[in-house]
């Protein structure tokens, strides 16, 4: 018997262009990949992976710095978790998705989704399909980005949604708020008109608005995966 199916939509993006004209290193947040991921696969469920024209998802090494990922082991087991996922391998292209095939879809944040799932419409039609359906749509930290890329005449279906995301004080605290051409809350609240609420920076934070689940920043990234399973169960 076949193992139901739960598509991530993951950036291509390897990096982000700053106010400068820099180009900042990104890719996706591998903590929130690898953790919803390991939670996911270990249940029984196929994880199939999504980009934007099939590009292989870049992983942002600063997100396997032992600092960020919360220590030397942690760092490894995420690597490690990674390496193994043969899905990252050989991901589909999002004009060929087919949303009926999937239990749930989610999207792991890193700033790669600033630079291309926002303005990707695959992405938004995948995300205005999916909401509509009433079947789990789960969207962490940098992610909610793809929101953006719903708007038709400029009105977005997630207008009104309750909804978090990566805040501006944490984008602040990564030394990136003064250099970013925009910023994802702000935009969330003026552009997607979504009702934003955060918690504590760095401190995980779910939201729950109907079929659709936000998380605010990577720590966010397991509870997520956990209410998934619950969910799905």
């Amino acid at each position: 018997m076949s193992k139901p199916k739960i598509l991530f939509i993951v950036s291509g993006a390897t990096y982000w262009v700053l106010k400068d004209g820099t180009r900042y290193a990104t890719g996706y947040w591998a903590e929130e990949f690898a953790n919803p991921y390991k939670m996911l696969t270990d249940a029984g469920y196929e994880v199939v992976v999504a980009t934007p024209c099939g590009t292989t998802p870049n992983v942002d090494m600063m997100s396997l710095r032992p600092a960020m990922a919360g220590g030397e082991q942690a760092a490894l087991d995420l690597e490690a978790i990674i390496r193994d996922a043969e899905a990252m391998r050989r991901p589909l292209e999002l004009s060929d998705v087919r949303l009926e095939d999937y239990v749930a879809v989610y999207l792991p944040g890193g700033h790669g989704p600033m630079a291309d799932l926002a303005f990707d419409a695959d992405a938004g039609r995948l995300l205005t399909a999916q909401l509509e359906s009433g079947n789990p749509l789960f969207i962490v930290c940098h992610a909610p980005s793809a929101m953006l890329a719903t708007r038709i005449h400029g009105v977005s279906p997630f207008q009104g949604y309750n909804v978090t995301g990566f805040s501006n004080e944490e984008e602040e605290a990564v030394g990136l708020a003064s250099r970013a051409t925009w910023l994802l809350e702000t935009d969330l609240k003026e552009k997607v008109k979504v009702n934003y609420s955060r918690g504590p920076i760095w401190e995980p934070y779910m939201v729950e608005d109907r079929n659709l689940v936000t998380g605010q920043n990577p720590h966010s990234a397991a509870v997520l995966g956990g209410r998934m399973l619950e969910i799905l169960a």
